[in-house]
């Protein structure tokens, strides 16, 4: 396609742009919420710099990872070292870590409205904010879960006190081999429930939330909705980035609002309903939530 059917960068200055959204989700009578990783990067959630090199100092040093996206590609010597990873990484971004801001003041706008979340995020975040479960669809799996490397079996397990024992227990980037999680029907060491590949299990909650999700769309297709998609990069553009570039092409009541760091684009043919942010989302929502009527005190916790 030629630059003259793209619009990117800003499409107004900062403060206007968040009037606009504010605006438009006073108005819409839903807002559909899609977020990728740059929500949770927005949230200070980083893979790598010190919050790696706090947790995964000695992988670095005894392996060169240099970052935790990449040392779940790493071919570990055994299932207990990797073991001693996974625990480690879905401890500090499933279990141990706050709640991010952006997440806590995303929620509390969205209080008393009809809304949907569509997120490709494992880390559980929207769910500890206090997002109701019925209105959310984690697309790409959860660190808290586990499922059979094969499949033998569409079903996932939660994880949380095996990992606890795990990072409790682990010496020496190893951990027990008693530990290492195995499926309960094949024996089959245990992988976490992370879309990769076609092994990906989507067992049933997985299918429930999806018929939610598409329920959800087809009700205010043609109505007045916010597409309010947040740090969605081009990695996955096909499960949150190109669905909302379609609705609102179809659907001239639909107000479409990109926020992303560095990276915002759309079409534009839906240029009259856009709002493209290239910001910061953290920064976005808090002044987003305290410009909506009823917003609470932005300062408070």
């Amino acid at each position: 396609m030629s630059s003259s059917q793209w619009i990117s960068g800003s499409t107004g200055s900062f403060s206007e742009s968040v009037d606009r959204v504010a605006r438009a989700i006073e108005r819409a009578d839903a807002v559909l919420v899609g977020a990728g990783a740059g929500l949770s990067t927005a949230a200070g959630f980083h893979y790598s710099g010190p919050r790696f090199e706090k947790d995964f100092a000695d992988f670095r040093d005894r392996f060169g990872i240099t970052d935790m996206y990449a040392g779940g590609f790493y071919p570990f010597p055994d299932d207990e070292t990797r073991w001693a990873w996974w625990s480690r990484m879905i401890w500090v971004n499933r279990y141990a870590c706050p709640v991010g801001r952006p997440y806590q003041d995303l929620v509390r706008m969205l209080r008393g409205r009809e809304y949907f979340v569509l997120t490709t995020n494992v880390d559980h975040q929207f769910q500890r904010a206090g997002v109701d479960r019925s209105r959310l669809f984690y697309t790409q799996g959860d660190y808290g879960l586990l499922q059979c490397p094969e499949p033998c079996h569409q079903a996932t397990y939660d994880n949380e006190d095996l990992v606890r024992l795990m990072v409790r227990d682990q010496r020496d980037m190893r951990v027990p081999s008693e530990l290492v999680p195995r499926c309960p029907r094949c024996g089959r060491v245990m992988v976490p429930n992370l879309r990769c590949d076609d092994t990906f299990v989507e067992d049933e909650g997985w299918h429930v939330a999806l018929g939610r999700y598409q329920d959800f769309v087809a009700a205010h297709e043609s109505g007045s909705v916010v597409l309010l998609e947040l740090g969605v990069g081009a990695n996955t553009p096909v499960i949150i980035k190109y669905p909302f570039w379609r609705m609102a092409s179809q659907n001239p009541k639909a107000t479409y609002v990109q926020v992303n760091m560095g990276e915002t684009i759309a079409p534009s043919a839906i240029a009259d309903q856009t709002v493209l942010v290239d910001g910061d989302a953290a920064e976005f929502l808090r002044e987003l939530r305290g410009r909506l009527s009823g917003g609470e005190n932005t300062d408070a916790a």
